[in-house]
């Protein structure tokens, strides 16, 4: 039984018993009964907005669903297309003149003319050294 039916059904207990109302216990019933039905209907009309809401968020989600597969779903494609770059072999350079640090690739490596993106100064890449003492002198390090 819904709440709007068990404060009729009570309304009518109390006219099938014939309280008079014009007695201060009559009214006193009355005005219960009468705040019963009010609290029934602003119930309802509260439960008609939650379901009426419940719609427009499974609404708004299923769109913001849509919304983040058309911005987000190429991730896995681009992570392809990153690793890709690493097997090819990306290097970190540390620039001698302000220790920026900058990736090139194997093609760049081989050209010899290095430029900082930072500073715009022109540096080689010495690798007559071993890996340790390059490092420390701002050499090539290949970033896996």
């Amino acid at each position: 039984m819904e709440l709007k039916e068990k404060v009729a059904y009570i309304k009518g207990l109390m006219e099938g018993m014939e309280y008079d109302v014009s007695t201060k216990e009559g009214k006193l019933m009355a005005a219960v009964v009468e705040t019963l039905d009010m609290m029934a209907a602003k119930v309802e009309e509260i439960d008609t907005d939650v379901d009426q809401l419940f719609d427009e968020v499974d609404a708004v989600s299923e769109d913001l669903e849509d919304v983040e597969d058309y911005l987000f779903d190429d991730e896995d494609e681009d992570d392809e297309d990153y690793a890709d770059e690493y097997e090819a072999g990306l290097y970190e350079i540390t620039c001698p003149n302000c220790g920026e640090v900058v990736c090139v690739d194997e093609d760049m490596l081989a050209s010899d003319d290095l430029t900082c993106p930072s500073c715009g100064t022109k540096f080689e890449v010495d690798f007559s050294e071993d890996d340790a003492d390059s490092e420390e002198a701002g050499g090539a390090e290949e970033k896996e």
